[in-house]
């Protein structure tokens, strides 16, 4: 009995055992196969097949508010969702207006009184997007047409000093902008009653703007005082868009509602759908956007432009196909936050961006020369290069005894010396991976006046004149005589990290070299600040990206009304010259002519000599696109340029698989070794039982 039930139970536990197994071999199994399915894909599968352009962004916007938003992060949702009144030409170059809401480009019109107005006539058939707060102006209603009022709504809540808007001193021309502005904060303090009215009553009871017009539905009228030809470009600004005052009074941040900051109700070719600015935003294509109405087919707008430069076609960059095509193309624009560029960079790597920069890291392997290297042009990837309008320069405290104009002709030949000795394409390769263009005066590429063939005599590298103009300017070997001791220059900067400080002592040892005695003095961005408003400093470097590509928004940045010791403006420098002012005067309302350029060749003769900056580069952007991301020009200006791209998902996702493709050798190879770990064991345990 008791044999049979032993040898009973050894069955019963071999039994046991192989099933055992098969249950291992078939879990083992089974996760491989998992596995060997599974993809690293961000995305959900139902979007494979979809026109859905993916990038990224790393600063969360801080607000959407059209009249307020002014960064990048900001103007990327802001600008595809707000259309303007005019625009960019996507493909000409020097930039060209065209009409978008409105039908034309207007031309100005002279008063006889001096003043100047402009008169914009909007498309016809343009909607808000559908929003639940268009129920405030009829119960159930979830859109309407827009109208000339709703320009001169944005334009009112530019001057409204409750908003604070950083373009508020732009549009100071416009005839009663500040004006309106004083009377809604005196009437504010007068009447509490007022104050709690919302925006759109309050402007009507307290006038409007002088020089705003409504002349029925869809006509605007914008009297300037004085001629300003640089209006024109704020009206391509979401700044300018129309924004509807049914969506600032029901977004208010109470009741559980959000605030207009936070929630956007524009008319542009694509809707905001998902705004987790932390995490990710999405944008959806508008399907009552205003070019999809009959009339407004052959907008400039709404359809891809047929003046496609054959060398875009050639580099990859258009392809001519979409001419006269009614845009948007793609269907979705999801924008996942990342925070470090190494984690951002791989991931355009393995396609799940569709474009990107190059990270400093990475650079030599991508680049070699001034082309894709061989291993990322075999990927099919494409590079584009854009000078941006932008100027970067170390500016003289022209206020300062020893540096400035106080110090006369001595302080004149100090600065052109301390100009020569520094090396900005040096400085471009050292520290920018070369991503730039040395400059020779505030003008970038690209801008009316830049000029290529022009080399600024106080920009080219020249230690031994450097050295002779310091001799003249009486510190031989950079020896003060009042001191008998090395003339010492203070360095203001307000970035403390180990990459900014290596840059700023680049600069001062090219001073150093000869012979100044340059001091450091890094702090925080608002104790520079503090000091730049009191004057106390005597050099800083400093930066400019200019608001629209005209030569007066460079050149203003040097005009004496414009210095920070005397208005708070732009002119850091605090550079007064009264002939340059006068040549400013002249120059920035002139037509893009022969005569302007003339002029402005007079201005850059004038920064030449005095060099109130040193101007170190023009920065270029570098960018990298996969190849299924078509029609992607770039802009060196802000511009919301996404309803002209397309994407191709089926070219997307076959070398997203290639490029992704799960190794499935490694779990083969577990599975073989849990198979032979477990017999043996199984051996053992019958052998010691049996």
């Amino acid at each position: 009995m008791t044999d049979a039930r032993m040898r009973v139970s050894s069955e019963q536990g071999l039994l046991r055992g192989v099933a055992l197994l098969r249950v291992l071999a078939i879990v083992a199994l089974a996760a491989c196969l998992a596995a060997a399915g599974c993809t690293n894909n961000p995305y959900p599968d139902e979007d494979r097949d979809r026109t859905v352009l993916y990038s990224s962004f790393s600063e969360a916007p801080k607000t959407l508010d059209p009249a307020v938003a002014y960064t990048t992060a900001e103007h990327v949702i802001t600008g595809n969702v707000y259309d303007t009144l005019l625009e960019y030409h996507y493909l000409k170059r020097p930039y060209q207006l065209i009409g978008g809401l409105a039908e034309a480009v207007p031309e100005p019109r002279q008063l006889a009184d001096g003043r100047q107005t402009y008169r914009f006539r909007l498309r016809p058939g343009i909607t808000f997007h559908d929003d639940p707060c268009f129920a405030l102006g009829g119960e159930g209603r979830r859109t309407r047409e827009v109208v000339a009022a709703d320009v001169a709504f944005a334009l009112a809540r530019l001057a409204d000093p409750a908003v604070n808007s950083p373009v508020v001193s732009s549009f100071a021309q416009v005839q009663g902008f500040g004006e309106f502005g004083s009377r809604l904060a005196e009437l504010r303090r007068a009447d509490r009653g007022f104050a709690r009215l919302p925006a759109h009553e309050q402007y009507a009871r307290a006038g409007g703007i002088a020089g705003v017009l409504v002349h029925g539905p869809r006509e605007l009228e914008i009297v300037l005082a004085s001629p300003n030809a640089q209006i024109l470009y704020w009206f391509a600004m979401p700044f300018t868009a129309p924004v509807a005052w049914e969506a600032v009074a029901f977004y208010d941040g109470k009741e559980g509602r959000a605030s207009f900051a936070d929630h956007t109700v524009g008319t542009g070719p694509y809707r905001l759908a998902v705004y987790d600015k932390q995490y990710r935003l999405v944008l959806e294509r508008n399907q009552a956007w205003y070019g999809h109405v009959p009339a407004n087919r052959d907008a400039p707008g709404a359809v891809f432009p047929s003046e496609i430069d054959p060398a875009d076609v050639a580099a990859g960059r258009l392809d001519p196909a979409y001419a006269g095509r009614l845009m948007p193309f793609v269907d979705r624009i999801q924008f996942s936050r990342e925070r470090e560029d190494i984690p951002r960079f791989n991931k355009f790597l393995q396609g799940y961006y569709d474009d990107g920069g190059i990270i400093k890291e990475s650079f030599d392997a991508v680049i070699q020369g001034d082309r894709l290297s061989p291993a990322m042009a075999a990927r099919g990837m494409r590079l584009d290069k854009e000078v941006e309008p932008t100027i970067f320069y170390v500016g003289f405290n022209m206020e300062d005894k020893v540096v400035g104009a106080p110090a006369g002709e001595r302080g004149r030949k100090l600065r052109q010396a301390m100009s020569l000795a520094v090396d900005s394409r040096q400085y471009l390769d050292l520290f920018l991976n070369g991503r730039g263009v040395p400059a020779q005066s505030p003008l970038p590429p690209g801008i009316f006046g830049y000029d290529t063939a022009y080399k600024n005599p106080f920009r080219q590298h020249d230690v031994a004149r450097a050295r002779q103009l310091l001799a003249e300017a009486g510190y031989r070997n950079g020896i003060d005589p009042a001191t008998n001791t090395r003339l010492r220059i203070s360095f203001d900067t307000s970035a403390t990290t180990a990459a900014a400080n290596l840059q700023f002592e680049f600069l001062a040892s090219a001073w150093r070299q000869i012979g100044l005695d340059v001091e450091i003095n890094a702090t925080t961005y608002n104790q520079f600040q503090d000091k730049i408003r009191r004057g106390a400093y005597q050099i800083f470097i400093w930066g400019w990206v200019a608001d629209f590509p005209d030569p007066e928004n460079f050149l203003f940045l040097l005009e004496c009304q414009s210095a920070r010791s005397k208005s708070g403006g732009p002119n850091t420098a605090n550079f007064c010259d009264p002939e340059f002012d006068r040549l400013y005067r002249e120059m920035k309302d002139m037509p893009s002519d022969g005569r302007r350029a003339a002029v402005i060749r007079r201005m850059l003769e004038i920064l030449e000599r005095e060099r109130p900056w040193i101007e170190l580069y023009h920065r270029e952007d570098y960018i990298l696109s996969h190849a299924w991301l078509v029609n992607s020009k770039p802009m060196g200006i802000s511009y919301p340029a996404y309803k002209y791209k397309d994407v191709r998902p089926e070219l997307r996702a076959r070398l997203q698989e290639e490029w992704n493709a799960p190794m499935r050798w490694p779990l083969y190879l577990a599975l073989i070794l849990v198979v032979a770990a477990t017999v043996p064991a199984i051996r053992t345990y019958y052998r010691e039982r049996l």
